[in-house]
């Protein structure tokens, strides 16, 4: 006698139908989208005021300097503070940077380029960006950790894997719209026109954000504990948990060498020669790829092996890099690009996941802030990297160099780290 065996599908949009949830992916793709367009502005802007490849690179230490320094303090905060508010708060010091750099964009409109000080207040106006993006640093090492602590507040155990694939999905959508659209608005309507955007979305990103119910801290697990015990409480857990120590290493190494995209401005003007159109869309171009693959996984989640399909997508991720930095056509970087995103995308989901199921409730806050020093930190040390080695090395062997050093990285951790190769969940 046969028996009818019933199957129920996962819900691929199981996260998005709490509603708190959508508020909070909907202000955080408005919030996302305004800084990455303000990014990518900024390192064309600077670009154009100095001419130079190593000043795109010091934009990467201005903001990592106050990012890495402050990323462990800031873990223990989070975890002792309202969630909602510290976000809102880091919302509206991200919006007061952004007026400013507006004002400064005004001025520069309207003052006098053709005069005798014309390379005195370039270099006076490349001073102050950097100082607001300094200060942008300091607001990231307790904006950006709070928004993964938040989503494990929100999500049940059972709906975290599917929540950070939406996470991720949504954050590179709004780095896709933020880095195409941006040198649209550019070339339309120059430096002011792109700030006064940036001011709108964050604006709209914090209307949704405030939306979310209050999310208290577990002041009963360390309220009592000092400062420096709960940073070492933070610490000594990701570095006793092999796989997430393992996963966060590889990251942090693959993004600081690879980081070819800190030179596409170089790429655009200089060998490529496409201007700021074509500079938008070599920006977007890997996190195109990226989300393609991470709205394929949300229909068609990942099963098994997920430690070595990681090295191995790290590995094909340097290799893209290399190609990038050879291509003297605008499809083939491109395309190099968009590959890099979808195996770059790969591994976010695959780390995202690895960090929000290994990580207890009361130890979010510290944990995303290490994740951050590994992580996001790497993005801007990668892109002072990159400003340094194309100032010894040249534009194209620096790049080169990155997407070597990336293999050999991948190569290594093959075989140092067997349990994030073994690794599955």
């Amino acid at each position: 006698m046969e028996r009818n065996v019933t199957t129920i599908k996962p819900d691929p949009f199981a996260s998005l139908r709490i509603k708190e949830f959508s508020h909070l992916m909907l202000g955080r793709f408005l919030f996302i989208m305004g800084l990455r367009m303000m990014g990518t502005l900024v390192g064309w802007w600077i670009y154009e005021l100095t001419n130079a490849p190593f000043a795109i690179g010091l934009i990467g230490l201005a903001e990592v300097i106050p990012a890495v320094s402050l990323a462990l303090y800031a873990g223990h905060v989070i975890d002792i503070s309202e969630k909602r508010k510290l976000i809102l708060r880091g919302v509206s010091l991200y919006w007061i940077c952004t007026i400013i750099l507006l004002c400064l964009s005004i001025y520069n409109d309207k003052a006098d380029v053709s005069s005798n000080f014309a390379a005195h207040k370039s270099l006076l106006l490349a001073i102050c960006i950097y100082f607001i993006v300094f200060c942008t640093g300091i607001i990231r090492s307790f904006t950006g950790p709070s928004f993964g602590t938040i989503v494990g507040n929100i999500m049940p155990k059972d709906l975290l894997q599917n929540a950070t694939t939406w996470s991720q999905g949504i954050w590179l959508t709004a780095s896709i719209l933020g880095h195409a659209i941006v040198g649209f608005i550019i070339a339309g309507f120059g430096h002011t026109g792109a700030l006064i955007t940036v001011v709108a979305l964050v604006t709209l990103g914090y209307i949704f954000i405030s939306k979310i119910k209050p999310k208290p801290p577990h002041v009963d697990l360390i309220v009592n504990q000092k400062t420096m015990e709960s940073v070492k409480e933070g610490l000594r857990f990701v570095f006793t948990t092999k796989e997430l120590l393992g996963a966060l290493s590889l990251d942090l190494f693959a993004v600081l060498f690879g980081g070819a995209v800190a030179m596409i401005p170089v790429y655009a003007v200089d060998i490529l020669k496409v201007g700021p159109i074509g500079f938008g869309w070599l920006n977007a171009a890997s996190d195109i790829g990226a989300i393609l693959i991470i709205f394929a996984i949300t229909l068609f989640p990942v099963h098994k092996t997920q430690g070595k399909k990681l090295l191995l997508t790290v590995g094909g991720f340097g290799l893209c890099i290399i190609v990038f930095a050879l291509s003297k056509l605008f499809w083939l970087s491109f395309a190099a690009l968009l590959i890099s995103g979808i195996l770059d995308g790969f591994s976010m989901i695959v780390r995202g996941t690895i960090v929000q199921l290994k990580t207890p409730d009361h130890m979010r806050g510290r944990v995303m802030s290490v994740n951050s020093m590994f992580i996001n930190s790497s993005n801007e040390f990668g892109q002072f990297e990159s400003g340094v080695a194309a100032k010894l090395l040249g534009v194209i062997p620096s790049v080169v160099f990155g997407g070597a050093m990336t293999i050999i990285v991948v190569c290594t951790t093959w075989f140092k780290a067997p349990s994030l190769r073994k690794m599955e969940y």
